[in-house]
């Protein structure tokens, strides 16, 4: 019989304490990753869904309107607020720029504003 362990009863008790210490860190590791995994998925049921459309704003006190996005557009600044579908299509009807990436005036069904007037800020 193949048998690689010490012969002395102090080395073995060694090896098991040493063992033990190791399953212990195993058992308290394989509980923070399943705690994690856990609160990752309860964190994305519970996200909030995306708005439909986003406003990217300009910089400074008044925050000018500067381009309508799709909720989910990537090409979206950092300073944006949600606005609704009826605004959307009010603020692309006076003059705001349409997204060229996310095309959110073609998803809206607004074609050629080309002839409107640029939108200001004071118009809004």
């Amino acid at each position: 019989m193949f048998d690689d362990l010490p012969p002395d009863l102090d080395r073995l008790q060694t090896l098991r304490v040493w063992h033990t210490m190791w399953l212990q860190r195993i058992d308290a590791k394989i509980a923070a990753l399943a705690r994690r995994q856990t609160e990752e998925e309860r964190g994305r049921r519970n996200r909030p869904a995306p708005p439909e459309w986003i406003i990217e704003l300009g910089i400074g006190e008044r925050r000018p309107p500067l381009q309508l996005h799709t909720g989910d557009c990537h090409m979206a600044g950092k300073r944006h607020r949600p606005v609704d579908r009826d605004e959307a299509r009010r603020l692309l009807a006076t003059g705001l720029k349409a997204c060229g990436h996310c095309r959110p005036d073609s998803l809206l069904g607004i074609t050629d504003l080309s002839s409107k007037p640029a939108f200001t800020a004071a118009a809004h």
